[in-house]
């Protein structure tokens, strides 16, 4: 039990969906980008991490499959904590989306993730707005 309790306060909210584009395939097609299905995305912040009190934020470039699942999962930015990016990296790949909408129905498109690891974090009132384009 106390284990648990353990594990649950080193679990941490993925602090912003916040989607910018990376890159575009579907040529002369407006992309309505994907939408998160949760506005919160669960990560488990390192246990030895989080005693020493590190923090970090780690930027992921997530490729979002036609269907809202995660195909890919690649670091843009590191936290500077291999640990850290890691973790970021297993969390994105359970996230699920209402997929991008082109003119033809969905696309698949990578957008940004940023997965901030504070020990204060707590997810926003309102995630900010979307920008997504299709890959390349």
């Amino acid at each position: 039990m106390a284990a648990r309790r353990m594990r649950a306060a080193h679990r941490i909210v993925a602090a912003a969906f916040a989607f910018a584009a990376v890159g575009g395939c579907v040529q002369d097609e407006e992309v309505e980008p994907p939408t998160p299905v949760s506005t919160t995305l669960s990560v488990e912040y390192p246990t030895e991490y989080w005693e020493r009190g590190v923090e970090g934020e780690t930027v992921l470039k997530v490729l979002v499959a036609r269907d809202g699942g995660v195909d890919s999962v690649v670091v843009a930015e590191s936290s500077g904590h291999a640990e850290l990016d890691s973790a970021a990296v297993r969390g994105a790949r359970e996230a699920r989306f209402e997929a991008a909408r082109g003119d033809g129905g969905p696309v698949r498109v990578w957008t940004r993730l940023p997965v901030r690891f504070a020990r204060s974090a707590e997810p926003p009132e309102t995630p900010p707005d979307l920008d997504t384009q299709a890959p390349r």
